[in-house]
């Protein structure tokens, strides 16, 4: 009988129950969703798949050791209790990341210090002062996780290694390109499986356009990646990875088309060089045109995009485009779903429409909100005849899960807490002090302790750098995918392996 144990992945806060589910379907058991986390059981396999097949998982972490510390000295001693040769080994090199939130550790530098040194001093005093694994930043054999809450201490192995975002396929890029587990996260959320067509009007680079189309045809997104962490473990089973990597049985036919148009020819241009790298152009019509040309549309579709926020992205005429958006939707897109991510509530409001459904979501460090638009034929009196609803602001929707009410309820509490603080805030800076701040001060503009909605401005950010340090990762230029064909359809040579005596799992595919 295969050895269950205790994983955890990582997610963006608002994807936890589709994470969640995916999870479950893979087959694994106590599956219990938390905060940007969920917590599940399984085997050696079950990690393997999880790290190859689910589409919103950032990281996949297998914890090893649970202590409680109160400072670095017993913190230091703790994981010097640990018998580190069952992961390590002297010719081994490994790493740590650290996440602290505790009032007794508020350094995570340090504590990373500490435990490195536990680690090292294990070592050298079993097999002597010079005899030790070797520290890497980057690429390192062995990652360890270290997390602490209070008192708390869990010590994980990273079993991905590379956040899993980064799926491999993606050869360039556009500004603020939309994260991929995210994009994907996004497409779960609909319920869209490929059972229609889907449209991205505003595409960019096509993170929406490829994960639609690795949903659709049911493409396990971890095929593009040249490797894990867990392959270099000690326990790690090959035979038992190339069987999962190389089972492509779970696979469909996708019978519709994915469209995607961007009023950038560089942009398309970018997102063509993506979708060819991920193999899936078969799926996928894509062309240069802006929104404003969009005079027809497929029947009986879903719309998801991504338009510009005004942060590091922004049109000459904010409010028009949303507005022109809005005028697309009635006119274009009628019988549409259509889903659109966004951070400010004006420029929504540009778009004249009441969103059925409003879901609070992290696009890295920003709070957005996603609102579906239920796109109906005719009147609305003949839409509720029909059995139509709108529902208006925090109103529950038919048919949302347990576990979604339970996080959207979670997101709105501490947005309150936060609101509380930033009152305690208002009172203590005062109220604008001439015209000009009082100008800025509701515009977001500049000479502004406040943001628009009066909100203190240095707390938002330090939240938001809170947020996007435990969740931006660094970019590896060198994952690709691990197809040869493909790699040489894109390259047009045989990809060299740096390591002699190393051969390129097949992927039993030829070229898309």
């Amino acid at each position: 009988m295969n050895e269950t144990f205790e994983m955890v992945a990582k997610t963006f806060q608002g994807l936890e129950d589709v994470l969640a589910e995916e999870l479950r379907n893979l087959g694994a058991y106590n599956v219990e969703p938390g905060r940007r986390m969920v917590s599940f059981e399984g085997d050696l396999a079950m990690l393997y798949k999880a790290n190859l097949c689910c589409r919103t998982a950032l990281r996949i972490l297998k914890p090893i050791y649970k202590f409680t510390a109160t400072d670095t000295d017993t913190l230091y001693e703790a994981v010097k209790e640990y018998d580190w040769s069952t992961v390590l080994s002297i010719d081994k090199t490994f790493s740590i990341d650290t996440v602290a939130y505790s009032d007794e550790f508020t350094h995570s530098q340090f504590v990373t210090y500490r435990v490195k040194d536990a680690i090292v001093d294990w070592f050298r005093d079993r097999y002597g002062s010079d005899k030790r694994p070797g520290v890497r930043l980057q690429d390192a054999d062995v990652m360890i996780n270290v997390h602490i809450a209070g008192d708390r201490v869990t010590l994980s192995l990273d079993s991905s290694g590379e956040s899993l975002h980064k799926r491999g396929y993606r050869v360039a890029q556009t500004e603020a390109p939309i994260n991929e587990v995210l994009a994907a996260g996004i497409i779960l959320r609909t319920g869209w499986r490929g059972e229609s067509p889907l449209v991205d009007p505003m595409c960019g680079s096509g993170t929406f356009l490829i994960e639609a189309a690795l949903i659709a045809a049911n493409i396990n997104p971890g095929i593009y990646r040249k490797s894990f962490a867990f392959e270099n473990w000690k326990n790690f089973d090959a035979e038992l990875f190339d069987s999962l990597y190389n089972d492509d049985s779970g696979e469909r036919e996708f019978n519709y088309k994915i469209y995607g148009a961007d009023i950038s020819p560089k942009a398309v241009d970018i997102a063509m060089r993506n979708i060819k790298s991920a193999g899936v152009a078969r799926y996928i019509d894509l062309q240069i045109k802006p929104l404003s040309q969009w005079l027809s549309a497929p029947a009986d579709g879903i719309l998801v995009t991504n338009p510009p926020y005004g942060e590091r992205i922004s049109a000459d005429d904010m409010e028009g485009l949303y507005e022109l958006i809005g005028n697309k939707l009635k006119n274009v897109f009628k019988g549409y779903h259509a889903w659109i991510i966004g951070y400010r509530k004006e420029y929504f409001d540009m778009i004249h429409l009441s969103a059925s459904t409003k879901l609070p979501i992290l696009n890295g460090a920003l709070e957005c909100e996603l609102r579906e638009y239920e796109i109906f034929e005719g009147d609305y009196k003949s839409f509720r005849k029909s059995g139509g609803k709108i529902h208006h602001g925090d109103e529950q929707p038919q048919g949302r899960s347990r576990d979604e009410r339970r996080t959207l309820r979670k997101f709105k509490d501490e947005r309150r807490r936060h609101a509380a603080n930033d009152e305690g805030d208002e009172a203590r800076y005062g109220k604008p002090r001439n015209k000009l701040e009082e100008r800025y001060s509701s515009h977001g503009g500049g000479f502004n302790r406040k943001d628009k909605y009066g909100r203190d401005k240095a707390r938002r950010d330090e939240r938001r750098a809170s947020i996007a340090a435990d969740e931006v990762e660094s970019e590896n230029p060198l994952a690709v995918r691990r197809n040869e064909a493909a790699l040489k359809s894109i390259v047009g040579r045989m990809p060299s392996l740096g390591k002699p005596g190393v051969k390129m799992r097949p992927r039993n595919k030829g070229n898309q």
